[in-house]
């Protein structure tokens, strides 16, 4: 699985596509075209999957019962919206407009990449965001990685 990184503010055009940045695409290994899938994020923004990390979560979700409510409601807001798109010869995917009219996407948009995956952002909506982080951030990490040190 691959470890991503960086935050990259980006341009999309008039019909949706966003060219991703190099830099991005070489912690992905190899070299294109790459298949990502793209669905309804947290806080409105969308997740980009690469495809590999795409299959790996599929066979988590695979493993939930579609005969409890929680679980069957989960898959469906997992599944909201999800498209696959490939990179075109010019490093480009094509967002559909639905996608973008959920995260609020229109011209500037900001990939913020980590762990194993990508949010893409409208910038607006992500500088509100970032102007809202904790008064002291050392605090919300005690409280977050402070228990998984506790569990070691």
């Amino acid at each position: 699985m691959p470890q991503l990184h960086g935050e990259y503010i980006c341009k999309m055009d008039s019909k949706g596509r966003i060219r991703l940045p190099s830099l991005l695409l070489r912690q992905l290994g190899g070299s294109g075209p790459f298949r990502f899938f793209i669905n309804r994020g947290f806080e409105k923004c969308l997740m980009i999957y690469p495809e590999k990390v795409w299959e790996s979560n599929l066979e988590r979700i695979s493993k939930l019962n579609v005969y409890r409510t929680q679980d069957r409601n989960f898959i469906r807001y997992f599944y909201r919206g999800v498209t696959d798109v490939t990179t075109d010869s010019a490093d480009r995917i094509l967002i559909n407009k639905g996608l973008l009219e959920y995260a609020g996407a229109e011209k500037e948009i900001v990939l913020f990449a980590y762990l194993d995956r990508i949010e893409l952002w409208d910038k607006g909506t992500y500088d509100n965001w970032l102007n809202q982080e904790p008064s002291d951030f050392a605090d919300l990490a005690e409280q977050v990685l402070g228990k998984l040190h506790e569990a070691e």
